[in-house]
């Protein structure tokens, strides 16, 4: 661990690094905590600034900003034009600032560009350009993901970043599976730095820009404690180093937005609900869902709502499908609202096209039929392989929709089964077809037990799953790593 603590005050001013944030972009998790996380820290007394990079999105465009700074920088031989503004308003309940760079940093989504490498080296190159031109010095910096990897190595050891020497970085990790290779022919790339610290960069012979984040930041957090330690077991590849940094590591399972995500006042519901009609006021929504998917509102109601990838047990699903409503002794409404891998989208539209009345597929994602699903639906489930902390569950359960989900990670963490004292959700072992069916047929059981749900029902929409634990638990680490 870098010795970078600059005084013993506490911290004022912290700055979040991140490629999402609601409602700006956000593709997962990692745009929600974003988008939310500051807020709190916000209004709990810090001045929290989220730096990200700039998006043509509708965000943007219906929003005011303000330029306030223009430079240049070389990448490499390329010369590029930073531009930073700033959402003049506050709209989101803290400072949020975009870094705009031609060609580069001015596109419409986040992720799935050839050149991905060269666009995070200039959105952090540009940063770090923008608040050292400009004498900003920031209490802690707060780096999300690889995305933001390479700053505490730039800080530390770039050769135009002294100013922010002693400045403390915390990191957190979203999803260890990705890290943000780069061949070592891009480190032509990087500005200028210590070139006997290249090993601080490497892991396996590659540039990596998430083991260069674990190895450099002053502390790292992860999104739930489960997380914390299934990261030194299956990190793709990494596994050595989280273990060989734990002693600087915490687990902090995330909060939600309890403003965005509220039966009570969810403007995107058919008709918002509170813990005294939780049952009726679900039935309400499910009925209007399965008007517009053509289900039978009279049916229990299985969702899914994610991407479509092996890690969140996506291509499980059609076997599941299969499985239970194959049986013809089921009673059973399924929803499902995703996309990603094109095997799984194509099966879905068979298995709709199959069960016609009975399955309901939407591939893509909208904000707002999430919501409208959440509401509706009574169970969810989550047969995940990794599931870092996981935030459905925690919004399934806001709306009083009981989750069915893989023992592992912050699914472990946050949802206790139904034979367990004072249980609330369903749980199982393995990510495998029979485990998930047999959760389901478990799920049906309860279902018919209407006095148990409704119990069950209301325990969930009375958990206090909100930022404000865990926005306290970060303001701890910010006074920790500045004392």
């Amino acid at each position: 661990m870098t010795d970078n603590k600059k005084n013993a005050q506490p911290a004022k001013h912290v700055i979040h690094l991140s490629a999402e944030c609601y409602p700006v972009a956000k593709v997962g998790g990692l745009g929600d905590v974003v988008g939310a996380l500051p807020k709190y820290l916000q209004a709990a007394g810090l001045d929290t600034w989220v730096v990200i990079p700039w998006y043509n999105k509708p965000f943007v465009s219906q929003h005011n900003f303000d330029v306030v700074y223009r430079g240049v920088f070389y990448q490499g031989s390329r010369r590029l034009e930073v531009q930073v503004e700033k959402e003049r308003d506050d709209v989101l309940g803290f400072k949020l600032y975009l870094i705009k760079i031609p060609e580069l940093l001015d596109r419409d989504e986040p992720y799935g560009y050839a050149d991905e490498s060269e666009q995070f080296i200039a959105f952090q190159h540009g940063f770090l350009h923008w608040i050292t031109e400009t004498g900003i010095v920031p209490d802690v910096i707060h780096c999300h993901d690889h995305h933001t990897g390479l700053i505490p190595f730039l800080m530390y050891h770039g050769d135009k970043f002294t100013a922010l020497r002693k400045v403390p970085t915390v990191a957190t990790v979203h999803n260890g599976q990705y890290q943000g290779w780069m061949n070592w022919n891009q480190a032509i790339l990087l500005p200028a730095f210590d070139t006997w610290k290249w090993g601080l960069l490497d892991w396996d012979r590659v540039i990596n820009p998430l083991a260069a984040l674990i190895k450099c930041c002053t502390l790292y957090t992860t999104v739930s404690e489960g997380y914390l330690y299934e990261l030194m077991e299956q990190a793709n590849g990494l596994e050595r180093l989280f273990a060989m940094e734990r002693a600087k590591s915490v687990g902090i399972v995330n909060g939600i937005d309890t403003a965005v995500w509220s039966p009570e006042q969810d403007a995107f519901l058919h008709e918002p609900y509170q813990i005294t009609d939780v049952q009726p006021g679900k039935y309400k929504n499910k009925a209007a869902l399965c008007d517009a998917y053509g289900l039978d509102a009279r049916k229990p109601l299985l969702a899914y709502i994610g991407r479509f990838a092996g890690e969140k047990g996506a291509d499980l699903l059609p076997e599941i499908i299969e499985n239970i409503l194959g049986d013809e002794g089921v009673e059973l409404n399924i929803m499902i609202l995703g996309s990603g891998d094109s095997r799984v989208q194509s099966a879905m539209a068979y298995l709709a096209e199959k069960y016609q009345g009975k399955l309901g597929v939407h591939v893509g994602y909208q904000e707002e039929l999430s919501h409208r699903i959440y509401a509706a639906a009574d169970f969810l489930i989550m047969p995940s392989r990794v599931e870092p902390c996981g935030l459905n569950q925690l919004y399934s359960m806001r709306y009083g929709t009981i989750p069915i989900v893989r023992k592992t990670g912050g699914l472990k963490d946050t949802v206790q089964d139904i034979d367990e004292p004072g249980g609330y959700g369903i749980t199982f072992a393995d990510a495998t077809p029979a485990d998930a069916t047999a959760a389901i047929y478990r799920a049906l059981e309860l279902y018919n037990n209407k006095k148990r749900m409704q119990q069950l029902q209301k325990q969930l929409m009375k958990l206090d799953f909100s930022w404000d634990k865990s926005a306290a638990k970060y303001i701890e680490i910010y006074q920790q790593v500045t004392a």
